[in-house]
């Protein structure tokens, strides 16, 4: 079980400050993981101004998932432009395999795809730091997940040497956000709670981890000679406050309820991103509508229907892929819970609060994960499965070792 958090007297700052320190003391090679969010900007900042008074240099990873806001781009540039004499950066713009949660048709799509030039949401950048040949690392899949991504990029920079990846997450943002800091079971360098290791040579450090929304902007309230992505400034003239400003890829079982905001923020680039995926536009319309359109909150079956029947009408209209795709995962859960004690099958439903909380079954459960298209069934407590590239990257080190 993991403890509670523990407050002191020294403030986030000074903190992440010091946190930045024990990477460049205990790790020969440091990158940071930059998104051109808020958080990852802040934590290289941080970093860059570490790496100044220490003569030091320190790569940048830039994972651009193609549909993105221009001001996100422009504050990428900038930023690469203020550190340009300090760091190492690898822009990368390759296919990868990302979730769409605004359609049952297309339940994936793959940013920068060969085939699709035409319809990507804006140009591939041009700079010399841009990777987008398939071959320029030999532990690429073409269409790997970006998470499978993130870890082999940093062994293959860490190429047998100490190395840490700064990542700029913090814990106030998600339960699984903090339990990655508070786990009591993780490996860590040393006895630094901020730390998770990776692998041999490789670990993460989360220097903001205890920062709050708060702190980020105090951060910049305090610097204003350091730069902030724009599209931050234009969110708040827009109505949102400081904790619904977020930006990933906007098609994301989260990021979908944003996608409002391309239309309003950025209009030149709306268009191009309704036209990439399939289901945006009508996603955009309805995704914050309660009830069976999104399956948030309160939903109720046909009349005549029970919760089983409903479901199993759902699941006969749907693309055989996605059917496919829910079908087996929803036989292994109710499989596992009849050796729980629902040895004649799962209840048609529970009281709510048994199934929020995940423990009871019930075939509403399973309605629900379907209107939501909640594709890696987070509804039923699962997760996303690992893929298969980190396998065959291993494979390929282990044929170069036996050469």
């Amino acid at each position: 079980m993991s403890k509670l958090k523990q407050y002191t007297n020294q403030d986030t700052y000074c903190a992440g400050i010091e946190r930045v320190q024990y990477a460049f003391d205990h790790f020969k090679k440091v990158y940071v993981s930059f998104s051109g969010g808020k958080d990852s900007s802040v934590m290289l900042h941080l970093v860059a101004q570490e790496a100044i008074r220490r003569g030091r240099k320190f790569a940048v990873l830039i994972i651009d998932l193609e549909a993105q806001y221009s001001n996100t781009i422009f504050h990428i540039e900038e930023m690469l432009d203020m550190y340009a004499e300090i760091i190492e950066p690898y822009w990368v713009c390759l296919p990868l395999s990302l979730r769409n949660a605004v359609s049952n048709f297309e339940p994936r799509w793959v940013c920068w795809q060969r085939d699709a030039e035409e319809q990507w949401v804006r140009p591939m950048p041009k700079r010399s730091c841009v990777i987008s040949g398939e071959d320029y690392f030999d532990f690429f899949q073409d269409e790997m997940e970006f998470e499978e991504f993130m870890v082999l990029f940093g062994e293959w920079y860490a190429k047998g040497v100490d190395t840490c990846g700064c990542i700029g997450i913090r814990a106030d943002e998600s339960l699984n956000r903090f339990r990655t800091i508070a786990s009591e079971t993780k490996e860590m360098h040393g006895v630094a709670r901020f730390t998770t290791k990776v692998s041999d040579h490789l670990f993460n450090v989360y220097p903001v981890y205890d920062w709050k929304t708060q702190d980020i902007w105090r951060f910049h309230a305090v610097h204003q000679d350091l730069p902030h992505n724009a599209v931050y400034d234009l969110m708040h003239l827009a109505g949102m406050s400081i904790h619904q400003m977020r930006l990933c890829q906007p098609y994301g079982d989260d990021q979908r309820r944003g996608l409002w905001l391309y239309h309003i923020l950025e209009p030149q680039t709306w268009y191009r991103v309704v036209a990439r995926v399939n289901g945006v536009n009508s996603g955009s319309l309805y995704i914050n509508e309660t009830g069976n359109v999104n399956g948030y909150n309160r939903i109720s079956k046909p009349e005549g229907h029970t919760w089983e029947s409903f479901c199993k009408l759902l699941l006969a209209t749907m693309p055989k892929l996605t059917r496919d795709h829910y079908t087996p995962k929803f036989q292994d859960w109710m499989r596992r819970w009849r050796y729980r004690g629902y040895s004649r099958g799962i209840p048609d439903e529970a009281p709510k609060q048994l199934e929020n909380k995940y423990w009871a079954p019930s075939w509403r459960r399973l309605c629900k994960v379907l209107l939501r298209n909640d594709w890696w069934c987070k509804g039923l407590g699962l997760t996303q499965p690992k893929s298969d590239a980190y396998g065959r990257y291993l494979q390929i080190k282990k044929n170069r070792q036996e050469k």
